[in-house]
């Protein structure tokens, strides 16, 4: 049986757990790569990012449902009209009161032609009319079937040169939209560092609270037995309201930010975060020749080089062919009918050509033609000159990014053991100032040199992924597992 004091310290315990898993349930702890991800899912850049890509796809969307057979169906179901008009009849004008109601419905089928920059279609037309006099005379018009097409014989070919630019931009889109995830990670990892550090200080700034708080409490019993002097318990209490006053600003700084990550994660619960430091790297070194073949294989920049030249040299040929002579050739054949009865209206169609060239020829203008022509040649020769600069810009870039990571490896094994170093002279000189062996001022320049060690190690190791997720957006590609960047594009739309 148990009493009802054995009940009441279970149920004590009992809440006093539930207490303590809800603290921990308030506690999420991350990593750096689950940092990134939830950036990558949810962080304003990236949803940016998302919708600039989901607008280029649809634009390549609409590129391409420009080549597709367009079906129409149009019409005018009725138009009723009452008026006075002129007209003339027998050679001779007059004006008539007239009152009639006019429908039409045209369906048509065109096509536009990329190699040639024309179009072809097929349309079929019924009209009808009704007069309205003492009596209702109707008639119909009818199409059956028209075929024609429409030839520009010496203008820019708009199609041809987006045939050549447009899948160019759609691939620069794609690669874009990968170079600004990257640049979501970077940024990621930069919040990600900066809330490490705080947390990192904040811990430091309470083991120092509490050491110099424990040495002040000491040096107050060796000061009362006459071992130490003044100025030495002076030193310690201005040492201990010195480490009050950085813990609070730690404490400050961490809110801050705390704040700013989830702020840029975009979690909105109101959880504690505590940072797991990302003390694995990976063992790799990058060939800087094969960082640049990456880069020119992946990039979007790589890309623009083309792109730009091609839309140079479109501008030049539009230039050219918009300013001369210029014909356009529009020809057609269909069946027609004309009738009192709709049904007679299909009935023996009799067949109609249509046949009409029209030019356009420049006599005097002036220098017109020629002005714009040669300032689209300069802008070419332009675009070539920047674009030349841009390369050398973009292999200089990657050189010194890769030498920049390769030497990170090594950098951080040094501040590691840096780390490992000052930890252990800080204790030694701990104690042998607890036993009296060396004064405060030593205390001091070992307790600095440890906080400097261990955010040193923290800046380092910032350093390093830094490089790394540089590296990443530099060439698309993963030097882990061997293979350039991708993604799933439905996941995107």
């Amino acid at each position: 049986m148990y009493t009802p004091k054995s009940l009441l310290i279970v149920l004590l315990v009992f809440l006093n757990l539930q207490f303590v898993r809800g603290q921990n349930n308030n506690i999420k702890q991350l990593t750096l790569q689950e940092v990134i991800e939830i950036a990558k899912n949810q962080s304003p850049d990236a949803l940016s990012a998302k919708h600039r890509f989901r607008s280029n796809y649809w634009e390549y969307r609409t590129y391409k449902a420009g080549f597709m057979p367009m079906l129409d169906l149009e019409g005018t179901l009725p138009e009723l009209s009452r008026s006075i008009d002129r007209i003339t009849v027998g050679g001779q004008e007059s004006f008539v009161e007239r009152e009639f109601m006019s429908s039409s419905l045209n369906m048509s089928l065109s096509k536009n032609i990329g190699l040639t920059g024309g179009q072809i279609f097929v349309n079929s037309e019924l009209q009808r009319i009704d007069l309205f006099q003492d009596s209702t005379i109707t008639s119909y018009l009818t199409t059956p079937l028209n075929i024609g097409f429409r030839q520009p014989l010496f203008a820019h070919n708009e199609f041809k040169w987006d045939k050549k630019i447009e899948p160019l931009k759609y691939k620069e889109a794609k690669r874009n939209y990968l170079e600004n995830m990257e640049s979501v990670a970077i940024t990621a990892t930069n919040y990600f560092f900066d809330l490490l550090l705080a947390q990192i200080n904040l811990k430091i700034a309470r083991v120092n609270q509490a050491n110099n708080d424990t040495l002040y409490k000491i040096a107050q019993g060796r000061y009362n037995l006459g071992t130490i002097a003044e100025n030495e318990l002076l030193q310690l209490e201005l040492s201990l309201l010195n480490a009050n006053a950085q813990l609070e600003q730690a404490e400050l700084n961490m809110e801050m930010k705390l704040f700013d990550l989830k702020s840029y994660l975009r979690v909105k619960e109101d959880i504690d975060i505590k940072l797991i430091p990302p003390n694995k790297t990976y063992d790799i070194q990058v060939e800087v020749n094969k960082a640049i073949t990456e880069a020119y294989d992946n990039r979007a920049d790589a890309l623009s080089f083309e792109r730009k030249l091609l839309e140079a040299r479109s501008n030049v040929n539009r230039a050219k062919r918009e300013n001369r002579f210029n014909a356009d050739l529009y020809a057609v054949y269909g069946l027609n009918r004309t009738a009192d009865e709709f049904f007679e209206a299909y009935q023996d169609p009799r067949d109609q050509q249509r046949l009409m060239v029209g030019f356009q020829i420049p006599i005097l203008d002036w220098g017109l033609a020629k002005g714009k022509i040669k300032m689209a040649e300069s802008n070419q020769e332009l675009v070539k000159t920047s674009v030349e600069q841009q390369k050398i810009d973009f292999d200089q870039e990657i050189f010194l990014k890769v030498r920049q990571f390769n030497m990170q490896e090594n950098q951080l094994q040094i501040a590691a053991k840096s780390d490992t170093v000052a930890r252990k002279r800080y204790n030694v000189t701990k104690q042998r100032y607890l036993i009296g062996k060396i004064d405060i001022t030593d205390l001091n320049i070992a307790q600095t040199e440890k906080d400097n060690a261990r955010q040193g190690y923290i800046s380092t190791l910032r350093d390093y992924w830094i490089n790394y997720l540089q590296l990443r957006r530099l060439t698309l590609y993963d030097y882990r597992q061997s293979k350039p960047l991708e993604f799933d594009i439905e996941e995107v739309l």
